[in-house]
């Protein structure tokens, strides 16, 4: 009963720091090239959080279901799996009942954002910004491939104004990220496109890279 009680104290501890302090993910996809690699390991923690909402800039981890719109996975009948997704969720180890994805803030509630500036910039309320971490964007030629021309480019989207309570995250390696605008880019309608991430399924903020070590940008 010691040795039993002793776990259950250990799994807590582990539960806490994974809730609080800091969690190891693994990353998965490209999408988020050149400034994290496929296969990186980062750390990410809900501290900077605590007072305050993600901000323009930060790159995050949220979790959801087999889609962005569920927060869960399908439970699994199986109850072996179940149990080591349950175990999983607690301890941040093998797999679990959310799946966790990564990007990059670009809209915080409030903000409208769209693309392009007649340089093919980024526009969030108005005012064009500069990302030099993007990576392989999407073809853009001014007064070819534009977003005047027909067809668009499809680095274009029309305005998205982020509700209360959403983020709009995009990918440092545009064309090969599946992000809030995906359903949006070469349309001139933002109506029912966008794939916003609800607050509450952020988890936190990437602060370091575990493996290889380093800052991220």
């Amino acid at each position: 009963m010691v040795v039993l009680g002793n776990v259950v104290v250990a799994l807590a501890i582990v539960s806490l720091v994974q809730t609080f302090v800091v969690r190891v993910h693994n990353v998965a996809s490209g999408s988020m090239q050149e400034t994290l690699g496929v296969r990186d390991r980062v750390l990410s923690s809900n501290l900077p959080y605590l007072n305050s909402g993600p901000q323009r800039g930060d790159i995050v981890i949220f979790g959801h279901g087999a889609s962005w719109e569920d927060p869960v996975r399908t439970p699994d009948p199986n109850p072996v799996i179940a149990a080591v997704r349950i175990f999983g969720d607690v301890t941040g180890i093998g797999i679990s009942n959310r799946t966790y994805t990564v990007k990059r803030v670009l809209g915080i509630p409030g903000d409208t954002v769209e693309c392009c500036d007649a340089q093919g910039r980024l526009v969030v309320n108005g005012q064009s910004i500069d990302e030099p971490y993007i990576h392989r964007d999407l073809p853009f030629i001014a007064g070819g491939l534009d977003c005047a021309s027909t067809p668009r480019s499809a680095r274009c989207f029309p305005p998205i104004t982020v509700p209360e309570g959403s983020y709009l995250v995009l990918g440092d390696h545009r064309s090969n990220s599946a992000d809030s605008v995906s359903g949006c880019r070469g349309a001139r309608d933002a109506v029912g496109c966008a794939r916003l991430v609800p607050g509450a399924r952020i988890t936190g903020k990437v602060i370091a890279k575990a493996w290889p070590p380093g800052p991220v940008g």
